[in-house]
């Protein structure tokens, strides 16, 4: 257990970053499943909305340093890719 008063105040600080940071990585992987169910289902429509809708939330996890940028650029090619390769 912590003692001192700095000590105590990072572990608050620390497990009210993991919460938020919690959230956000699921609110990415929600969006990027919504995406992956589009592409599945075969609606190029369907899929170009749900990616536009999972970019933004991408390109904040890479902002706030919840992912690498590499990452991102990566899933968001291969995402994109996917869904030109869908027949109209």
């Amino acid at each position: 257990m912590a003692h001192h008063t700095s000590a105590k105040k990072r572990i608050r600080r620390n497990a009210h970053r993991y919460e938020i940071n919690h959230a956000r990585v699921n609110r990415i992987r929600t969006r990027v499943k919504q995406v992956e169910v589009a592409i599945a289902s075969g609606d190029k429509a369907a899929a170009q909305d749900a990616f536009k809708k999972a970019m933004p939330e991408l390109m904040r996890g890479k902002t706030k340093g919840l992912l690498h940028a590499n990452t991102v650029s990566r899933k968001i090619s291969r995402l994109n890719a996917r869904i030109k390769a869908l027949s109209v």
